[in-house]
């Protein structure tokens, strides 16, 4: 009898998504809809843990209609699996569900989302972590987690640490695996990359 109870909620909450990532396929909030290809809704369990919130789609999610599949997103998934967590057991989302870019000649260059896009678009963070209701939240980069807090946060001074959400959730932030890809420096990367794990590690062990 319990375990049907809880099939009936999973169900529930599956449909829900379901429903919401609809919606949102529609979604004209804010402009950035006009040029991209398609909405990119989160992904993975309804029932998650343990949730990412990234920037925006790139070019390939843009096409693909998936979040964190391009370099980025390889590069997500290696360090997600060196800090010992399954990509197929967390949730990933974006805090801007549009692909927002520069067009120069054939290529559409990244253009970093603005306030009132983000703000335009964290309804739909909202309505996510309410039907997934992580323990954890983990904020990829700057933009990420003014979604989820609602106000400018430095990197610098919140990262390693909990911080506690209105619904009594944590939330990590560290950076955007994209900012790993355009550092120069190789020694400088993989050091950089190593911080970046272990602030991954440091989030799973949460939800543990």
């Amino acid at each position: 009898m319990i375990a049907k109870a809880k099939s009936e909620v999973g169900g529930n909450a599956q449909a829900a998504w379901a429903a919401l990532r609809e919606e949102a396929a529609g979604c004209t909030r804010c402009p950035l809809y006009k040029p991209a290809t398609q909405t990119v809704f989160g992904e993975g369990p309804v029932d998650a843990a343990l949730m990412f919130v990234g920037e925006q789609p790139g070019d390939q999610e843009d096409l693909a209609g998936q979040p964190f599949v391009g370099p980025a997103g390889q590069m997500f998934d290696r360090a997600l699996a060196e800090a010992g967590i399954d990509r197929a057991g967390v949730y990933v989302t974006n805090a801007v569900k549009h692909f927002k870019f520069e067009q120069r000649g054939k290529r559409r260059i990244h253009s970093k989302p603005d306030a009132g896009e983000v703000s335009a678009c964290r309804w739909w963070i909202e309505q996510e972590r309410l039907l997934v209701r992580p323990k954890v939240t983990v904020a990829l980069g700057a933009t990420a987690a003014r979604s989820l807090l609602g106000r400018v946060v430095t990197i610098g001074q919140e990262r390693g640490r909990a911080l506690v959400l209105p619904d009594g959730g944590e939330a990590w932030i560290t950076v955007h695996p994209s900012y790993l890809l355009r550092l120069p420096d190789r020694e400088v990367a993989a050091l950089e990359y190593a911080r970046f794990v272990e602030d991954l590690r440091r989030a799973g062990e949460r939800v543990l």
